[in-house]
């Protein structure tokens, strides 16, 4: 007997990746509590959003408005430069731009990755440094977003 039969056969479920599929899928299993002779009935539902969520209020297709770091603000003229013009940006883009670039230029220090060597461009958006730690690039964008 599998691991998987067994724990339908116990009325457990296990965590599956369906969640990761973008249809709707709907998992019924019916078994029998052996000491009791009653019906254990357990459903999930899972979409792309996550487990649970779906059915009607999915399918009307409303999206939340964008929030926090998702939502478009205006970005200073250093940072508009270094991403083509942009005038309002969500940070999170701003952080895949700067990924992008350090990746497509290969920037990252050959013996350390965590460390960014900086080239011109990277220069000016992080005020002069010409070495930063991965994790201080959110950090040193934040002046670019004035509030």
């Amino acid at each position: 007997m599998s691991a998987t039969t067994a724990a339908i056969r116990s009325g457990e479920l296990l965590a599956c990746p369906v969640a990761l599929r973008r249809a709707p899928v709907v998992v019924s299993v019916r078994t029998r509590a052996r000491a009791r002779g009653a019906a254990v009935a357990v459903r999930a539902e899972a979409t792309a959003e996550g487990v649970g969520k779906g059915g009607k209020k999915a399918a009307a297709g409303k999206k939340r408005p964008a929030s926090g770091i998702t939502k478009p603000k205006p970005i200073s003229p250093e940072l508009r430069e270094f991403v083509g013009g942009a005038p309002e940006l969500p940070r999170t883009e701003a952080i895949k731009l700067v990924w992008a670039h350090i990746k497509g230029n290969n920037l990252q220090d050959p013996n350390d990755k965590k460390i960014i060597i900086c080239d011109d461009k990277l220069r000016k958006i992080f005020g002069g440094r010409d070495r930063v730690g991965f994790l201080e690039i959110s950090g040193l964008l934040n002046p670019h977003f004035p509030k």
